[in-house]
């Protein structure tokens, strides 16, 4: 049986991050900006997600003069759904009550 492996908030962050670019690409180093993560957490998930396709890579083709051509991001199809599914994982969670003290109490008999 296959094991259902829930991604990381990281990797919610960026998926979601990457689903409001829309059909923009991305780069990476704008993505660790916009997200307060750092590139050695952000480029092994960008990494992991274009393995498992839910990520579209490509190189930048006119970069500006001076500067080399920079590695482009944006969800496949794929990864549009499975982002809408995480969001919708995190809505559910953050709708849901967290439990109060009686909830947390031993019970007596």
């Amino acid at each position: 049986m296959a094991r259902v492996r829930h991604p990381s908030p990281q990797t919610a962050a960026v998926l979601v991050a990457l689903a409001k670019s829309g059909e923009d690409w991305s780069h990476g180093y704008d993505l660790c900006r916009t997200l307060g993560l750092k590139a050695g957490t952000v480029y092994p998930i960008l990494i992991r997600l274009a393995e498992r396709g839910h990520v579209e890579t490509s190189w930048e083709t006119d970069p500006p003069r001076g500067r080399p051509a920079r590695h482009l991001y944006r969800l496949s199809t794929a990864g549009a759904e499975l982002a809408r599914t995480v969001a919708a994982a995190a809505r559910a969670a953050a709708a849901a009550p967290a439990p109060g003290p009686a909830a947390l109490a031993p019970r007596t008999a």
